[in-house]
């Protein structure tokens, strides 16, 4: 066998780095999909791949604080689920129940699927707002905020998930 060509191989192939990365890489990938369709928990399968490579390379370049500093950004992430539909709500006029409405909303993904996500926080800022006696119009209108807040947390996980990802590749390189 040529020297560049075994060279190559060992690099590669015979490299459990190489095979760890292609076995984390399908989990990443749910991940980020997870972070736009709900039905999936985003940050926690990218963390998963993390494992995944730890577990095949024996974690010689993942340390321990590396997860703990990985389960501070998940619990941000879902932080940052939880709030920006209720901060959306009270940007757009929302009182309080409508706030409280969206979140608890949000909770409708557990009953009705992946939808639930979307129309939770919608019907429940609607529902809050109605039942503090405002008219239709600002119950819509809360509803709409609702959505927003889900988008620009959508937008804000994205960044986590960034950052998680570009601190396993710094890890791993």
């Amino acid at each position: 066998m040529p020297e560049w060509l075994h060279s190559l191989y060992a690099a590669t192939f015979a490299n459990a780095h190489c095979w760890a990365f292609l076995a984390a890489m399908p989990l990443i990938v749910a991940g980020f999909a997870g972070i736009v369709f709900p039905a999936l928990p985003g940050t926690i399968l990218i963390a998963s791949g993390f494992l995944v490579y730890g577990l095949i390379t024996g974690f010689d370049s993942l340390s321990g604080w590396f997860f703990v500093g990985q389960g501070v950004l998940i619990c941000l992430g879902y932080a940052v689920d939880f709030f920006a539909t209720a901060w959306g709500v009270r940007k757009f006029g929302g009182s309080k129940a409508a706030a409280w409405g969206a979140a608890l909303g949000s909770l409708l993904v557990f009953v009705v699927g992946p939808i639930g996500i979307l129309i939770g926080p919608l019907l429940g800022a609607m529902v809050g707002e109605l039942m503090m006696g405002e008219q239709i119009r600002q119950a819509l209108h809360s509803g709409v905020g609702s959505f927003l807040g889900f988008i620009g947390g959508t937008v804000a996980k994205m960044l986590i998930a960034g950052i998680m990802v570009a601190w396993f590749v710094f890890q791993i390189m």
